[in-house]
């Protein structure tokens, strides 16, 4: 359902109440979609606002993107109808009102290059829940199976894990030849590993495991493609990768994420604080009678939240680290979660100020050896030459780059 709001040029009215409406059903396939585009432009539509409605305003934001420069996603519940007087066209008019009143809580929408971004940061941690899930599935397989493997393995799906499943899931049965695939760094004795692989198994049980490892290798080979497509996309800004890995708690694979999610620049938003906002990691406010009932955070976006809660979750562990300092601090006054909270607050700020700036980060927290810095610069250095991106270590002089941050 669309409507196309008229204004006169010489009546001043910011509340949208002298508009003239025009109203018109289109279809969702292709042509009804192009015949959309030509019927806005032939009556000269300068802005167009849409409602979002799950994935469905997704090929109409497509095709209307290149002809619109003014183009906004409104939520739903900030255009929502008073009770027993909804229906499409009102909608429409309501959002036109809305629109020009400043009343609408608008989206961010990404360009097409960031979007393709996120298909494939996105895409990758889906699998790897769902690699997740698989594990949890196959260790309640290997309990049915009466197989102790994960109390004496630290790491069930490592070397030695694979190797025994393997075998295991090939037809092997015996213990002690099972024990012996065994890795002799394992912290327990082969007989103990013997004893824990001591369970009678079922021939259907054995071809579940062995299909439950199969699509386990297809989990690792998909997320090592996906690792792959997005530092190939990202090449051209692998400065920006850089000086978000040399973050407290950020790796290569949260610093491409992260960028994916807000840009390599941050320019969609203002400040610091709309950055934080918008992710929702920020106190809210529901003030009323000028009293804050509630400082409880606001809904924002579920990806950058989950990233900045478990790099603080991280940082907090670094140590010499000033943020772990600052979580010492609030620990006793918020708790465990509050400090966390905090700590993830604190770093999405930072993560504006990097990238809207383009300062680098500077450790102010105690000092660590030299050794220990010198070991996570390479392994940082490390990690993302294996994904592609050329890295050349240097020292930087803290006197300049405390000058680029002010």
């Amino acid at each position: 359902m669309v409507v196309v709001a008229t204004a006169a040029n010489e009546v001043a009215d910011p509340a949208g109440e002298a508009l003239e409406f025009e109203c018109r059903r289109f279809g969702a396939s292709h042509a009804e979609r192009m015949h959309l585009v030509e019927w806005l432009g032939e009556r000269e539509v300068l802005e167009v606002v849409m409602e979002s409605t799950a994935q469905y305003w997704r090929p109409v934001w497509l095709d209307l993107e290149p002809h619109f420069p003014k183009l906004h996603l409104a939520q739903a519940h900030s255009n929502r109808a008073p009770k027993g007087r909804k229906s499409d066209y009102r909608d429409g008019k309501r959002l036109a009102r809305r629109l020009l009143a400043g009343e609408l809580i608008l989206s961010y929408v990404p360009d097409a290059e960031q979007r393709q971004w996120r298909t494939l940061s996105r895409s990758k941690q889906q699998l790897v829940r769902d690699r997740v899930r698989l594990q949890n599935q196959t260790e309640a397989l290997l309990e049915e199976m009466r197989i102790k493997l994960s109390s004496v393995v630290s790491e069930l799906f490592g070397l030695s894990g694979r190797r025994i499943l393997e075998a295991l899931a090939g037809g092997e049965t015996d213990p002690a030849k099972l024990a012996q695939l065994g890795d002799f760094r394992l912290r327990c004795s082969e007989e103990e590993l013997a004893d824990a692989l001591r369970g009678p198994s079922t021939p259907t049980q054995r071809a579940v495991l062995q299909l439950f490892l199969k699509r386990l290798q297809l989990f690792d080979e998909q997320i090592d493609e996906l690792d792959r497509l997005v530092a190939g996309e990202l090449q051209q800004y692998q400065a920006a990768v850089a000086r978000v890995v040399r973050v407290p708690g950020f790796g290569a694979d949260s610093a491409q994420q992260i960028i994916a999610e807000v840009g390599v620049d941050a320019s969609a938003f203002p400040s610091a604080g709309a950055l934080c906002s918008w992710a929702g990691i920020c106190p809210g406010s529901n003030i009323s009678a000028e009293q804050n009932q509630s400082s409880r955070s606001p809904k924002g976006n579920r990806f950058v939240r989950r990233l900045l809660t478990q790099a603080a979750h991280a940082a907090v562990k670094t140590k010499g680290c000033i943020f772990q300092t600052i979580f010492r601090r609030f620990l006793p006054r918020l708790g465990y979660k509050g400090a966390i909270w905090a700590i993830a607050h604190r770093l999405g700020r930072l993560l504006w100020k990097i990238l809207h700036h383009g300062v680098e980060y500077i450790e102010m927290g105690s000092e660590g050896t030299p050794k220990a810095k010198r070991q996570r610069a390479e392994k940082l250095a490390k990690a993302l030459r294996r994904l592609g991106y050329s890295i050349t270590l240097q020292p930087l002089i803290p006197e300049v780059a405390l000058a680029e941050r002010g």
